[in-house]
This record gives C-alpha cells, sequence and structure tokens, in this order.
C-alpha cells in the first residue's frame, strides 16, 4: 500500500506541476482523444481567424486607393467642368488637358502599385493591366469556408473605359462635354468595385467575430478535460500524503514486530 501512494503521490505531483490532468494516454484514453481533437479543431480555427484579419488588412488598402482614385477622377471632372466653359480660353484647355493627363497617369500608377504582400489587388499583376483575379480567403477549418472577391477588379484607366482621355490630341468644348459623362460612368464602375470589396469585408468581420466565440468556446471545452482541478487535485495530494505517512508507520511498527521476535528467541 505504501509503493502505491507513492505511485499516486508522485502523479498528483506531476498534474500539479503541469496543470494537466491527463498526462499520459494511460490517464484517460477517449478523454485524450477528444481532447485532442478539440484542440486541433480551435487551433485552425485560430488560424482562421488571421487569415480573415489579413483579409481585412487587405480589403483596407484596396478600398483607400480606390477612394484616392476616385478624388482623382472628381478632379478630371471639375477640370472638365472648367474646359467646357467657352470663358476658357485655348491655352487654359491645353493647360487643363496636361493636367487631366498627369491626373490620370497617377491613377494607374495606383492601380500598379496596391498590393499586399507583393499580391496586386487593382489590376492583375505590376505590369499586366488586365482584370485582376480573384481572390480567397480560407477563414475555417474545412476547405469549404472560404470568402473571395469579385474576378474582375481593374481599376485602372483602361477597366474604367477613359484611357483615351490619359492621351487626348485636342481638348474643346464639345469633346470635353462628351468626357464628363465617361468620367461618371467610371465613377460608377469604380463604386462597383469599392462596394464588392466593402461587402467581402463585412463579411470577412462577421466571420472573425464567429469564429472567436468558436475559439474560445472550444478552448474551454478542452480546458474541462485536459486541465487538472487544483482544488481536487490539492485535496488529493493530501490525502495520499497522510497515508504515505501512515504507511511508513505501518512498516516501521512491522519492523518492530520482527525485532521484538528475535529478542524472544535469543533472550
Amino acid at each position: 500500500n505504501y509503493k502505491k501512494n507513492v505511485s499516486l503521490y508522485e502523479k498528483s505531483l506531476l498534474r500539479l506541476s503541469t496543470g494537466l490532468c491527463i498526462t499520459s494516454a494511460s490517464d484517460d484514453p477517449s478523454g485524450l482523444a477528444i481532447a485532442d481533437k478539440l484542440r486541433t479543431q480551435a487551433n485552425s480555427i485560430k488560424q482562421g481567424i488571421q487569415n480573415a484579419n489579413n483579409g481585412i488588412a487587405f480589403i483596407q488598402i484596396a478600398d483607400k486607393a480606390m477612394s484616392e482614385q476616385s478624388r482623382i477622377l472628381d478632379l478630371v471632372k471639375v477640370k472638365l467642368i472648367q474646359a467646357k466653359s467657352d470663358t476658357t480660353s485655348t491655352q487654359g484647355k491645353d493647360a487643363i488637358k496636361k493636367d487631366i493627363h498627369k491626373l490620370l497617369v497617377q491613377l494607374d500608377n495606383i492601380a500598379s502599385q496596391t498590393n499586399y504582400n507583393g499580391i496586386t489587388l487593382l489590376q492583375k499583376d505590376v505590369n499586366d493591366i488586365t482584370l485582376g483575379s480573384q481572390i480567397s480567403f480560407q477563414v475555417g477549418e474545412s476547405s469549404q469556408d472560404t470568402v473571395s472577391t469579385r474576378d474582375n477588379i481593374q481599376s485602372n484607366t483602361t477597366g474604367l473605359g477613359i484611357e483615351a482621355l490619359k492621351n487626348i490630341n485636342t481638348l474643346d468644348s464639345l469633346s470635353a462635354g462628351v468626357w464628363m459623362s465617361k468620367i461618371d460612368d467610371a465613377l460608377s464602375s469604380l463604386n462597383v468595385f469599392r462596394s464588392d470589396f466593402g461587402s467581402t469585408q463585412n463579411q470577412l468581420e462577421s466571420s472573425v467575430r464567429f469564429m472567436s466565440s468558436k475559439y474560445t468556446n472550444l478552448k474551454k471545452s478542452e480546458s474541462v478535460i485536459r486541465d487538472v482541478d487544483y482544488v481536487h487535485e490539492f485535496s488529493t495530494l493530501n490525502k495520499l500524503r497522510i497515508l504515505m505517512i501512515a504507511g511508513m508507520y505501518a512498516l516501521a511498527q512491522a519492523n518492530n514486530v520482527h525485532e521484538n521476535m528475535l529478542k524472544l528467541l535469543f533472550k
């Protein structure tokens, strides 16, 4: 009994020092299997939360870039309105044409330079102005748990239908009026891109809230199975300590019996 209690006492100390009530598979085979599965599920969801937060940062970069593009188009519209007026001289219209060219060049620069971790966001690639590819974010523990952006983002002068304005030869009242309407269409297309990114961000934020709650509950469930109950374990430790002391006393008494027998035999 003394040896048995010493073994149990050592296991109790191990549980208290590690904080785990299951320190080996032999302690609770079925509980260990369940706890390991819950831990894997929780870790997968934790990475999904990180992916979703990365996706939110990804989308915010794109949105801020398109916000600046929208401001550029607003300025171009204002300058076209100025050029549409007959009170603007020919020299003034030439100056406006140069301003519009520089503004639209900057719009294209924004489209080519906006990236996240080397992934171009507003067109196919840095040097490829064609339609951008769909971006998917893994936000859950299964392969189906994904959130994706649209696959036809092309937020440059070509995609917005105003490339010819960037290199227009002559800007007069008539052409300025035509391009005013096309700038409105470009702004509408840009707003469609931004709204799609915005709805994707809302979806990702919702996923983060849901997964954060799920992660907390999974870790709590794992803790119930795997982690030690310190109050109960300290009580068990004290009980085993008393039993060990009693066992040592019993061994001492047993030795005394043997000594007394020997004394009687050789008296």
